[in-house]
């Protein structure tokens, strides 16, 4: 595309796949089984892996269902289309969505409610008080008997499963029409497609390579099945030591046997002397180390720097009395809360509005190159040229008109906005912040976010929006703001998931199909599996080292907010510094002025605001670890088909590791079932 400059790194995940000449019908009953599957027997195992380790073992079920689906096709001599197999990887990837990263998304996050009307944090600053009876119960007789159908928890189920469903609308709607303008008008070419179908058409080609006599051993299928069978063997060799042996010890022994430390070792009070405001540890996860292959190196490279940065700023800090609320008792976690508190807070908002005006920037300038592109075009050509661009999309790709589109998303939106004027009284100023992300911010955000997607694999986020939206609304009745569903959301990151669906020539019918039978399917799995999970054991508790260490510290990052509508002096009034937001826009807005001028990857940018306090550091130095082995070892052995070997690797690496784990999980479920007879 002339006009646009590309970096380098990017322009060889380019062109990996091309658009096949016809679309099949992917959805059928065998899909469907899958799903039930995967919700019978994975989620439960995802949901545990979740809040032992923060392991998703979202991929791991993907795989693990598709292959087993895959085998029991061959031995019926029947083979699964491509297309059959991309709609069976999605509905195994999104009926995991009961089990998401941080237990933020979908109908199981009323764990982490439970677990929030009980916190510290929300008891100390206030918040716990003031919870509305529709985000959880604070009674403590109700929560004490960790029983989600309790009558008392109702109301919060049936707003959690009406978001879900709700947002689930809008993603899907929103980002298809949205894939319609940014691939079928504007032609961008979506360099990280291809990745994600890569994986998904090897299963496919893998079953016609096997018919076919003289099969060469560095045949596609091939090749994709050994790689990830060398990192299933990897992943279950690492998962037996990792979380296999905690969890089997679990639920066979009274107290768990653990070797590697979960999630981190912890070496903060160690480092304080010298590192003062440092937090400072290690992660023994080698899932992070694959990881760290898998991603472009230049965004591995910056969170390091990043980190770097971190590391020589925080004592200067300290020692001009900035970060002055940190002691030399304090751990990883309080480490972060203080820091974060003190000044990280104001900066990275300041470093967030400065990548979020770049990440328009670059919209604009890819808009604007365009523009010349077409017209220089035209020119040459004529009208041909412009018949070639406004050509419509193919026929039988299985497209919705655009008119219903909008319907479906403006239905949506009023139904969001009612039901939240309903909760929050018709608060006037509330009122109009609905309407503004509904309207608004909603659908611009996220056609920047599909052209940045569609150039060149970015996302786009504006910071603090919706708080500052709510604080400038004038309302001060206390934290039911926060708790609202609000028609909020960023949808251009998802028209990648209908291009990977075009590449592998799968009907869009399929996947509407499989969205209406999906979301029955997600919602009561969620909430069977949550209740079963929460009434073996108190969650997060010694069980569960993750949520135990991570939910406090989220609870209190998001009680700094919240804290800002009670309508008095707040943990927000202390956190928000407008100096310190002005240092981090400028020091955002000079870093890509400085890459910009020295023609460096705009993913190191990304990677260094990363780094900046903004994840855990102890997960920065093992990614940075395998980007170095990916990049100065693999790739310089096998030259640029490494980039197609590292997601199949991690894959395996996923799938090894999440059956592992799986497997321990049903023995604690099967000890927990054991009824002793007294007798």
């Amino acid at each position: 595309m002339t006009g646009i400059r590309y970096d380098r790194e990017l322009q060889q995940y380019r062109d990996l796949m091309e658009v096949p000449s016809r679309f099949d019908e992917g959805f059928s009953w065998t899909a469907l089984i899958g799903a039930l599957f995967i919700a019978l027997m994975m989620v439960p195992g995802a949901m545990y892996m979740q809040l032992l380790a923060g392991i998703g073992v979202g991929p791991a079920a993907q795989w693990v269902t598709v292959i087993l689906f895959i085998e029991v096709a061959r031995r019926a001599h029947k083979r699964l289309r491509r297309a059959e197999v991309f709609v069976l990887f999605y509905m195994a990837g999104a009926v995991m969505m009961a089990s998401p990263h941080g237990l933020a998304q979908g109908p199981v996050r009323i764990l982490f409610h439970q677990f929030f009307a009980q916190s510290r944090a929300a008891t100390g600053m206030g918040v716990a008080e003031q919870l509305p009876e529709w985000f959880a119960p604070t009674d403590p007789t109700v929560l004490a008997e960790r029983n989600f159908f309790n009558p008392a928890w109702y109301p919060a189920i049936g707003l959690v499963v009406f978001q879900f469903l709700m947002s689930r609308v809008n993603l899907t709607v929103l980002s298809y029409g949205l894939f319609r303008v940014a691939s079928d008008i504007e032609k961008l070419p979506f360099p990280m497609a291809p990745i994600g179908a890569q994986g998904i058409t090897a299963l496919a080609e893998q079953q016609s390579e096997e018919s076919k006599e003289g099969q060469q051993e560095e045949d596609d299928g091939n090749w994709r099945w050994r790689i990830f069978s060398i990192g299933g063997v990897l992943g279950m060799g690492f998962g037996a030591i990792y979380t296999g042996l905690p969890t089997f010890s679990t639920a066979f022994l009274d107290e768990s046997i653990t070797i590697l430390p979960i999630p981190f070792t912890d070496w903060t009070r160690q480092t304080g002397s010298f590192l003062p405001a440092v937090a400072t540890g290690l992660s023994f996860d080698m899932g992070q180390l694959v990881l760290g292959m898998v991603l472009p190196f230049f965004a591995m490279l910056g969170s390091f720097i990043g980190l770097m940065i971190t590391f020589l700023l925080n004592p200067i800090l300290y020692r001009f009395g900035i970060l002055w609320s940190w002691t030399p008792a304090d751990e990883t976690v309080q480490t972060l809360f203080k820091n974060n508190v003190d000044f990280y807070f104001s900066f990275a908002i300041g470093i967030a509005i400065a990548i979020a005006l770049a990440g328009f920037w670059q919209v604009w300038r890819g808009i604007a190159a365009r523009r010349r592109e077409k017209k220089r075009r035209l020119q040459a050509q004529g009208d041909v040229a412009e018949m070639i661009e406004h050509k419509g999309p193919p026929p039988d790709r299985g497209d919705l008109n655009p008119a219903l589109i909008i319907g479906l998303y403006v239905l949506v939106s009023m139904a969001y906005i009612l039901l939240s004027g309903h909760l929050i009284d018709w608060h006037r100023g509330v009122m109009i912040v609905l309407v503004f992300f509904a309207f608004l911010y909603t659908p611009l955000l996220s056609y920047v976010t599909a052209r940045l997607e569609g150039m060149s694999g970015q996302v786009v986020e504006i910071p603090m929006v919706r708080e500052a939206a709510f604080i400038l609304s004038g309302y001060t009745g206390g934290v039911d703001v926060w708790f609202l569903p609000i028609p909020m959301g960023n949808f251009g990151q998802r028209t990648v998931f209908w291009r990977q669906a075009e590449l592998t020539g799968t009907r869009f019918w399929s996947l509407w199909k499989v969205e209406l039978l999906l979301m029955p399917i997600v919602v009561v799995a969620s909430i069977l599996f949550a209740q079963f999970l929460w009434s073996l054991s108190p969650i997060p508790g010694p069980q569960y080292p993750y949520a135990q260490t991570i939910w406090e510290l989220n609870a209190a990052n998001q009680c700094i907010i919240y804290t800002a509508t009670l309508g008095r002096h707040s943990a927000f009034a202390e956190a928000f510094n407008v100096r310190y937001l002005a240092a981090g826009a400028g020091f955002g807005v000079a870093m890509f002025a400085i890459m910009s001028l020295l023609h460096l990857p705009v993913m190191l940018v990304y990677g260094v605001v990363r780094g900046l306090n903004q994840t855990l550091p102890h997960v920065v130095i093992p990614q940075f670890i395998g980007a170095l082995i990916g990049r100065y070892y693999f790739e310089r052995r096998m030259g640029l088909r490494w980039r197609q070997y590292a997601p199949v690797i991690m894959a395996g690496f996923a799938c090894g590791m999440g059956l592992v784990t799986i497997l321990g999980v049903g023995a604690i479920f099967l000890a927990q079932s054991v009824i002793e007879i007294p007798f």
